[in-house]
Order: structure tokens, then C-alpha cells, then sequence
């Protein structure tokens, strides 16, 4: 279980924000914007090709350390190495343990373990994201249904990983909250 652990952590430290903005020569990510490295933060730097580029990468590294934790050793293992992929994400040993906010991570461990429920997060995220207009909003809403969907779906155990990510998701969304009650989060599509 500790080799899983350390299997996903390691996955989901690679800071594909901040590799992929500088081989693209916009320089340091983290010198802009919210200084994450996920994939909004590099939209901040005007290349939508390279965000979603981000996004893939950072969804996939979750998936790939759960599929192969769960290929060779079990189900068990790929909850752990999940989770470490989520943790190594928010926190890089690469970068003094200063990550982003880990939706993507958290999407690409939810579908390496429960691909159906991505749909309801992705239904739960367009819908908030289109009424609101909120990209944090949206993420949080669809973090809060997870667990409860995954529940529902007959799989506990997954909830229960999903209940800690998700709470640490909400955590690590502090200032998004705050600024949403203050009514001054910046809204999709907005400039600047």
C-alpha cells in the first residue's frame, strides 16, 4: 500500500502546467494569474490549446496511477494510489509542496475507478457552469454530488475516497469561497 501510495504521489506531482507553459516559452505559470499550476491558471496565459492540454495531462496522471495500482495489485491499491496522485497534485515535492487546486486529478481518479460517475460530474459541472457562470462553483457543486452519487451507485468504499478528496477539494477552494460570497469571483468568459 505505501508503494502505491508513493507510485501515485509521484504521478501526480508532475506539474504539467508549469512544463508545458514553459516548453511552450510563455515562461513560469505560477508567476500569473492565481500562481497554480493547473490548467485555469494556464488559460490565463491566452492558449486555450495549451489549458486543455493541462487539463488532459493532469486528468490523466490520476488515471494512469490508479490503472496500473489497480492492474497489479487491486482495487485497495488503486483507492491509495489515488489519492496520492490527488495529494501529489495539490502538493509537488517538485515545487516546495505549492501544486493547484486538483479538479482535474480528482476527475482523472474518478475515472479510472468509477467512469460512469464522471458523467455526473460533468453534468453537474455544465449545468452550474451555465446557470452561474462560476468555473469554482461549478467544481465545488460536482465535488459535494460525487461522493453521494458514487454511494448511490453501489460502490462505498469509492465514496468514502471521494468524500476525503472532496473535502480537501473544498479546502483548497478556501479563497474561490470567500470571493463567491463577496460576490467578486471572476466569472467564466470574463477578461482579465
Amino acid at each position: 500500500m505505501l508503494i502505491s501510495l508513493l507510485m501515485g504521489y509521484l504521478c501526480g506531482s508532475i506539474p504539467f502546467g508549469l512544463i508545458l507553459t514553459r516548453m511552450a516559452g510563455l515562461g513560469d505559470v505560477r508567476k500569473i494569474g492565481s500562481g497554480n499550476i493547473g490548467a485555469t491558471n494556464v488559460l490565463r496565459t491566452g492558449n486555450k490549446k495549451l489549458a486543455a492540454l493541462t487539463l488532459l495531462a493532469d486528468a490523466l496522471k490520476g488515471t494512469v496511477a490508479v490503472a496500473t495500482a489497480r492492474y497489479f495489485i487491486g482495487l485497495e491499491a488503486a483507492l491509495i494510489a489515488g489519492l496520492g496522485a490527488f495529494l501529489g497534485h495539490l502538493y509537488p515535492v517538485w515545487l516546495k509542496f505549492k501544486g493547484g487546486k486538483g479538479v482535474a486529478t480528482y476527475l482523472g481518479v474518478l475515472l479510472g475507478l468509477a467512469p460512469l460517475i464522471v458523467l455526473v460530474f460533468a453534468a453537474v459541472w455544465l449545468a452550474m457552469a451555465k446557470i452561474f457562470r462560476y468555473s469554482s462553483l461549478a467544481a465545488l457543486t460536482a465535488a459535494v454530488v460525487v461522493p453521494a452519487a458514487l454511494y448511490l451507485y453501489g460502490k462505498p468504499g469509492i465514496a468514502s475516497l471521494f468524500l476525503v478528496m472532496s473535502a480537501i477539494t473544498i479546502l483548497k477552494h478556501r479563497e474561490n469561497i470567500s470571493r463567491l460570497l463577496a460576490g467578486t469571483e471572476g466569472r467564466i468568459g470574463d477578461k482579465g
